[in-house]
C-alpha cells in the first residue's frame, strides 16, 4: 500500500491529455483522474500553447496524428517555448514503427507509447516520467551548482551557464549534462547514457543520443570541444 505521502505527492500532479479523438482523452481522463492525478483534456491542437500555459500542466500526453498541427510540432513548440520547455511530453500514437519512436525522442519526448495501449501500463509510465523529472528537481540534499572550466550547471535553478552567459536547454539535454559533468573524465556508453537520462534499459537507435549531444554541443558554443567522441563506446567530457 502506498504511503499517504505518496498519494498526496501524486495528486499534485496535473496532466495535460492532448489528442484529437475525444473517447481517447476521455478514458485517460478517467483513469488518470482515478489514480489520483488532476486532468484537463485538448481535443483541438490550434489550443495547445493557450491551455497548456493556462493549466499548467507536470506532464503532457500528446497524440502525434492530429490535423492541423501534429503531435511532433507541438512537442517542437513547447521545447522552444521559455515556459513550456521543461514540462515532460509521453508521445501517445498509433504509429509504431522504429522510425517514428526514434523521431519522437529526438524532438524532446520523454517516452513513447504505441496505441492501441494497456492503461495500466501507460500508468505506469506516468508515474516512472514524473518520478524522474522530480529526481532531477527535487533531490534530498540541497541543489548544488558542478562547474568544469567555463561550464557552470545549477541543480537549485536549473540553469547552466558558459563564460556567465546562460545556455537554454531542454530537461533531456540539461540532465545529459548533468550527468556528465558528474562523472567528468569518465566515458559513458551510449548505453549508460539511455539508461541515466533517457531511462530505456533496452537498446535503441545510437543516432538517438548522438543527435542530443549534437545539440547540446552547439548550444554550449565555444566549449562544445569538452564534449569528447568515444568511437565505438560513447561520450565523455573534460576540462579544456
Amino acid at each position: 500500500m502506498e504511503s499517504a505521502a505518496t498519494q498526496s505527492n501524486i495528486r499534485a500532479h496535473r496532466i495535460l491529455i492532448v489528442d484529437d479523438e475525444p473517447d481517447v482523452t476521455e478514458l485517460l481522463k478517467y483513469k488518470l483522474e482515478q489514480g489520483g492525478y488532476r486532468c484537463e483534456v485538448l481535443n483541438n491542437p490550434l489550443k495547445f500553447v493557450g491551455l497548456t500555459r493556462e493549466f499548467e500542466p507536470d506532464l503532457i500526453i500528446l497524440d502525434i496524428m492530429m490535423p492541423e498541427l501534429n503531435g511532433m510540432q507541438l512537442c517542437h513548440i513547447a521545447k522552444a517555448d521559455s515556459v513550456m520547455r521543461q514540462i515532460p511530453i509521453i508521445f501517445l500514437t498509433a504509429r509504431n514503427e522504429a522510425e517514428d519512436r526514434i523521431k519522437g525522442l529526438e524532438a524532446g519526448a520523454d517516452d513513447y507509447v504505441s496505441k492501441p495501449f494497456n492503461i495500466q501500463e501507460l500508468l505506469l509510465r506516468v508515474e516512472k516520467v514524473l518520478s524522474r523529472i522530480e529526481q532531477t528537481f527535487v533531490d534530498k540534499n540541497p541543489p548544488k551548482q558542478i562547474q568544469i572550466g567555463r561550464i557552470v550547471l545549477d541543480e537549485g535553478t536549473h540553469q547552466v551557464t558558459v563564460d556567465s552567459e546562460e545556455v537554454v536547454l531542454t530537461a533531456t539535454e540539461f540532465r545529459l549534462l548533468k550527468l556528465f559533468m558528474e562523472r567528468k573524465d569518465r566515458v559513458q556508453s551510449r548505453k549508460s547514457l539511455l539508461t541515466n537520462v533517457w531511462n530505456y534499459d533496452t537498446e535503441i537507435e545510437t543516432r538517438t543520443i548522438d543527435t542530443h549531444v549534437r545539440r547540446l554541443r552547439e548550444k554550449l558554443g565555444a566549449c562544445s570541444g569538452m564534449i569528447k567522441t568515444i568511437r565505438g563506446v560513447g561520450y565523455r567530457i573534460i576540462e579544456l
